[in-house]
């Protein structure tokens, strides 16, 4: 995958790879040690989220809200079409989503202020306007410290597609027990795999057997010792809990994508965005509770219409409207929240570039799944996409209703590091045309 910045230098973070984690080497039963520790304090529910995230600012004037009586320079080259819901157009590079808008909601009217990418991600990602005192954490974050995942498998995975998001994929001041597991490798190449979950090399099961049972010994002699080094994190039960995957089919055969027929491959198409909605499919099926899916840039500044009719657009139509008949097919999508989101729309007046420049006073966000009312439009834009003129909602109000959706209570209250209670969205409000 070609990672690469954006128009401000901003670069991603990767917080948690697992593409460099190995088993004893540390990483994977740290990062079990973290997950059982966020496992201990979660509620058994059926209920799971993907969040679709496009760095760089998708434009609402080309995708979802489409301005065709505008002025030239306003509405650009992209026509709208009609989907299977009476009165609902959306651009014409989306044909399979207009026939799946019966499956979500559009909400046409979402505005800020925060029109620079590393600020508009930490705020879109977590739906609390970041501060320069404190780190919220994600949603992924939140669900998994809420909800359990299925033992041997990760609660939260990370798939970030061509993209970067600023460091915004976070726990915050939760902690980094609450971290994806984020895997860098293309789900679209032959040989796909999550080195996590394969043998380092030079070892074999029977190997790390041998290894485990000196490690179990150890653990015995030391059970009346205070360990807190990190160096002896392995000489307990998530050593045990990383064999036990090694030797398990259940993650290994979740994140083997090359299972699914090759008709099925194609439906989703064969890029990498495509394919990272197939595995998100599948991830969840086995039972892990948040996978976002980052597939950008849309920091479309010059040559807008091309990229996004030749490249982008094609791609998310395939990849978004397969997820949604999937989830559906399999009884899935209605305990399946999905939020699809960058951090601010574009420019309504194309620039002398043919691009769309930033623009937070007015974006486009779409929700399905999960009990939200699917085939309708919420708010709407003046005639030239410039700001709500019915409607409005903010970011935050986005995130509560995206929680609510999930059963978590958006004002529930956190405690910082520092003792200091908190609200999960400080200053949202459910959108309630979600869930009539």
């Amino acid at each position: 995958m070609a990672f690469r910045g954006f128009c401000d230098g901003t670069h991603r973070r990767d917080f948690l790879k697992a593409g460099s984690l190995g088993l004893l080497g540390l990483s994977l039963p740290a990062y079990l040690r973290y997950a059982a520790a966020a496992a201990a304090a979660g509620r058994t529910v059926d209920k799971s989220a993907i969040l679709i995230y496009l760095p760089g600012g998708q434009t609402h004037m080309d995708t979802w809200d489409l301005k065709p009586d505008a002025p030239e320079e306003y509405r650009g080259e992209f026509k709208p079409i009609k989907t299977n819901v009476p009165g609902i157009e959306i651009c014409e590079h989306l044909p399979r989503l207009a026939q799946n808008a019966d499956k979500f909601a559009i909400v046409r009217s979402v505005s800020h202020n925060l029109a620079a990418h590393a600020p508009g991600q930490m705020f879109l990602r977590t739906g609390n306007r970041p501060l320069p005192s404190l780190q919220f954490p994600g949603y992924g974050s939140v669900v998994t410290k809420e909800y359990a995942a299925p033992p041997g498998l990760p609660p939260y995975v990370s798939l970030p597609i061509s993209s970067t998001n600023g460091g915004a994929e976070t726990a915050g001041y939760l902690g980094v027990a609450y971290n994806p597991f984020t895997v860098t490798d293309d789900p679209n190449k032959p040989d796909f795999s999550v080195r996590a979950l394969a043998l380092p090399q030079g070892l074999s099961l029977e190997r790390i057997s041998s290894r485990k049972s000196l490690l179990e010994g150890l653990d015995t002699a030391f059970r009346t010792v205070e360990v807190k080094s990190q160096d002896l994190a392995g000489m307990d039960r998530f050593y045990q809990q990383a064999f036990e995957i090694l030797n398990s089919p259940k993650a290994r055969n979740a994140f083997d994508i090359s299972q699914e027929p090759d008709a099925v491959r194609e439906r989703y198409g064969r890029h990498s965005f495509g394919q990272a909605c197939l595995l998100a499919r599948r991830l969840i099926e086995a039972g892990v509770r948040f996978v976002s899916i980052d597939y950008g840039s849309w920091d479309t500044h010059r040559n807008n219409f091309e990229i996004l009719k030749t490249d982008k657009l094609p791609k998310l139509d395939q990849g978004v409207a397969s997820l949604l008949e999937d989830l559906s097919a399999r009884g899935l999508l209605e305990r399946t929240a999905i939020l699809m989101t960058g951090e601010f729309g574009r420019t309504p007046k194309v620039n002398r570039n043919a691009g769309r420049d930033h623009w937070a006073r007015a974006m486009s966000i779409v929700l399905a799944g999960a009990g939200i009312k699917g085939g309708q439009v919420i708010g709407k834009t003046n005639d030239k996409g410039e700001e709500p003129a019915d409607n409005p909602q903010t970011p935050e109000n986005v995130a509560a209703s995206f929680y609510q959706a999930l059963d978590i209570d958006p004002h529930k209250e956190y405690y910082t590091p520092t003792g200091r209670p908190i609200q999960i969205v400080r200053d949202g409000t459910p959108i309630k045309e979600l869930f009539a």
